[in-house]
């Protein structure tokens, strides 16, 4: 026989109504362990030595990926965890880093934004901090000899950039806008961020088209401009990756289970007609039947369906459930995602993932968060005040480019057994990441946009996340796997009479956010209101439990 110790995680119905009966004892079955999960708050970490498994200090090869560091606060936060959450496990030798600061850029005449463009192409996985795009004002302050564009264009040039894919994050039992996922596709290349453009005066403007098969020119567009001051826009949507961009956004969403919607403006914009039957023309001919078997079209009406993006504005305030998916153009999906990440609380919440190709057929991936270098922590941080920045976008970022330099690595080497052991250790290592990041925000100890002004700083957060993986990891290499516990059937009480219904609907009274689960505040919320909660006694503080 063995007590449970209740800790700080989710219990389920079955597991509520049996500790409501207050059963005197609990049956150690080794035989019957299949069927039980213990009550731990690190259930999917926690194994017997896994082959996949990471030790301290191991020192594993990390894969090849391209680091494009930035600058201010989301830099100095990266460093961090960098040193405290990955090197101490893997050798990033192999790394190839390029700073792209604003000072770098200067310094070389933006040839290392041409060498971290090359190192792209060639690797596949870059990971990216935020970067500076410097302002007339910034050129002055920072004593920059041009102002630089961004260098987002030029990797979109360089990658052959198809989608930036700019999804929801999710933390389990921690409420945020979306309570279901959200995705986006958001076309990656052309629109006004490629425009040309002049200010003139009184004239004619003509653009025109000359073929390069030679034949003969013709003028696409012509007209009389009669006022004075005028500023002229010229610019083009390349469709030749429309059909990739279906194919990738058809198949996340069918992973995810979400419902997908296409947005144009194409009702006044006709030229937006051929990007809509594009994506139409793919989705009948390889995932209508798939979506019509997974169920996810009975909310569109049987059939996918365009929005425009006027009403798409709308339904991102009203479909908070979530569980959908939108592909737009560039500028359409920049707009309509910076909404979705204030109605999912901050752009911290969501990621962007450039998807591109090589010459080769592998897709290219550049992970970034979708935010920007948090100017107004880095000056506080400059000035010695405390400061608290969230690093799950950063982190998500991380995780994701770390996955993918490992999977490129073993799609080039498939005879090597080690790169195969290398990518389990890396995909065993990014999810117990996760985990140990998620669960620090779920007891509170998130940084202060999560947790309130008792929130921890950049540093105390970044802190706790190492010692909270450094315990997951360290449990999954047990010699022996811990004692399983299992509950003896009811059938086996003599005099059961228990009140199944009654149960039922205690639990939904309890179960405050309707999720079919209770988290730790719900459980202790219980226990007070039942007068079960164990008394303190007398000198002793209480303390929450993997703290």
């Amino acid at each position: 026989m063995a007590l449970i110790r209740l800790a700080a995680s989710r219990f389920s119905k079955r597991t509520v109504a049996a500790a409501a009966e207050t059963p005197k004892h609990i049956w150690l079955d080794k035989s019957l362990t299949s069927s039980f999960t213990p009550l731990r708050c690190y259930l999917s970490t926690e194994a017997s030595s896994k082959p996949e498994s990471v030790v301290l200090g191991e020192n594993i090869p990390a894969p090849p990926m391209v680091y494009i560091s930035g600058e201010e606060m989301t830099h100095y936060a990266s460093q961090l965890f960098v040193e405290q959450w990955i090197k101490p496990y893997f050798d990033t030798s192999a790394w190839e880093v390029f700073d792209l600061s604003c000072k770098s850029r200067d310094e070389t005449d933006d040839k290392v934004l041409h060498d971290a463009v090359a190192a792209g192409a060639r690797i596949g996985a870059i990971f990216k901090e935020p970067t500076i795009t410097p302002s007339a004002l910034q050129v002055k302050e920072m004593g920059l000899s041009k102002a630089f564009g961004s260098p987002n264009g030029a990797m979109r040039r360089g990658w052959n950039g198809i989608t930036i894919s700019r999804d929801t994050i999710h933390i389990k039992g921690v409420e945020l806008g979306y309570k279901n996922q959200v995705l986006f596709e958001r076309h990656a290349v052309g629109g006004e961020y490629g425009a040309g453009w002049d200010q003139v005066g009184e004239g004619t403007l003509l653009t025109t088209y000359l073929p390069k098969d030679g034949s003969a020119p013709f003028v696409v567009d012509k007209r009389d401009l009669t006022d004075e001051n005028n500023v002229v826009v010229v610019y083009h949507n390349p469709y030749d990756n429309v059909r990739e961009l279906a194919h990738l956004f058809f198949k996340r969403c069918l992973d995810a289970k979400v419902t997908p919607y296409v947005v144009t403006k194409k009702t006044v914009f006709k030229w937006q007609e051929g990007f809509w039957a594009t994506m139409k023309e793919v989705f009948d001919a390889d995932y209508k039947k798939a979506f019509e078997m997974e169920g996810l079209l009975e909310r569109c009406g049987g059939d996918l369906t365009h929005l425009i993006s006027d009403a798409a504005t709308m339904q991102l305030i009203r479909w908070t459930d979530g569980g959908f998916g939108m592909a737009a153009h560039n500028y359409d999906g920049d707009m309509l995602t910076d909404q979705i990440a204030q109605v999912h609380r901050s752009p911290g919440f969501i990621t962007s993932n450039l998807v591109g190709k090589s010459e080769d057929g592998n897709l290219i991936k550049e992970f970034e968060a979708s935010h920007g270098t948090v100017s107004d922590l880095w000056h506080d941080h400059l000035a010695g005040k405390e400061t608290s920045l969230n690093p799950l976008g950063l982190v998500e970022a991380m995780i994701g480019a770390m996955q993918h330099a490992a999977a490129l690595d073993v799609e080039r080497n498939p005879e090597d057994v080690s790169k195969q052991v290398v990518q389990k250790k890396v995909m065993n290592f990014t999810l117990t990441l996760r985990e140990a990041m998620h669960n620090t925000f779920r007891y509170g100890q998130g940084t202060r946009d999560m947790s309130g002004p008792s929130g921890f700083t950049t540093e105390d957060f970044i802190s706790k996340v190492a010692w909270r993986l450094q315990r997951y990891l360290a449990m999954q290499h047990e010699e022996s796997p811990p004692p399983q516990l299992h509950e003896p059937s009811r059938k086996y009480r003599r005099n059961l009479n228990v009140d199944t219904e009654a149960i039922n609907k205690m639990f939904q009274k309890y179960d405050k956010n309707g999720d079919g689960k209770i988290d730790y505040e719900e459980f202790e919320s219980m226990m007070i209101k039942l007068n079960l909660a164990p008394k303190l006694e007398k000198g002793k503080e209480s303390h929450n439990p993997d703290v």
